[in-house]
């Protein structure tokens, strides 16, 4: 019943189309890009060729995420635990991350995108973090969509790496304990510079959230959908945001007056 409720909707719900009413929009989007290697294994390809179809939904939902206006974009690329994949798998991955911060620059410009990063940036390839450095610099002043790649990150690293700096601040007597509220930690988060993420959406029909964004989370809107990502398309987005468009947030609250 639980799972039903976050299911995906057929496209024939949504004939209208977002674009003709783009009331309660999501300011910020996040999305677990999941089902690569199953959508290839499902068609006798290799996994790593799942990885490489997965990369033209990325492009097609950032365009999508422009032409409608959305504000934020934060995808879920590569875990902390992934590095615990096949060497091969992950050097695959790595030159698709490479190949795609060279070849999406002039695109991101061209559409007045800014890139960004959250994680631990540091354990990546050093010359893919020259890369990132680079993307992230050249269209700091953009002011369209924050696209935000989520790469060799974990949400309780996140939360880890901000109570360190949260202590060390107190250590030094910059910060008192009584001081810390939940305001003050969301300014030690990697995301500190975005809101948090108003819908959620899964691929691959799996029911968790996979260590991503655990604290920003709390109230955000979630939506699954059976389809692998390679698949994922711009009317597959479409037919989520319609579904947002649809709910009632309460943030905890009742819609009742009594």
């Amino acid at each position: 019943m639980i799972k039903s409720i976050f299911k995906d909707m057929t496209q024939s719900n949504f004939e209208s189309g977002v674009s003709e009413s783009k009331e309660g929009l999501p300011a910020h989007i996040a999305i677990i890009m999941d089902g690569n290697g199953r959508w290839a294994e499902s068609k006798s390809l290799k996994r790593i060729q799942g990885h490489q179809a997965g990369v033209e939904s990325i492009r097609e939902v950032v365009t999508a995420s422009c032409d409608l206006g959305i504000q934020y974009l934060t995808l879920y690329a590569f875990s902390t635990e992934n590095w615990q994949r096949p060497k091969l798998e992950i050097d695959v991955l790595m030159h698709l991350l490479s190949d795609y911060l060279d070849k999406e620059l002039k695109t991101l410009t061209k559409n007045n995108v800014r890139f960004q990063v959250i994680g631990r940036i540091h354990t990546l390839p050093k010359e893919i973090q020259k890369k990132i450095a680079f993307n992230v610099k050249e269209t700091e002043n953009n002011t369209g969509l924050t696209l935000t790649l989520a790469l060799s990150y974990s949400s309780r690293c996140e939360i880890v790496d901000a109570m360190k700096d949260l202590a060390l601040k107190v250590k030094d007597g910059i910060l008192s304990p009584e001081d810390i509220n939940e305001e003050v930690i969301q300014q030690h988060l990697y995301t500190k510079d975005m809101p948090d993420p108003d819908f959620l959406i899964r691929t691959s029909g799996e029911m968790r959230v996979s260590n991503f964004l655990l604290w920003q989370l709390s109230y955000t809107e979630i939506f699954v959908t059976d389809v692998f990502w390679p698949d994922f398309r711009k009317q597959n987005f479409l037919n989520a945001i319609q579904s947002f468009q649809k709910r009632e947030r309460r943030f905890g609250r009742t819609n009742f007056s009594n």
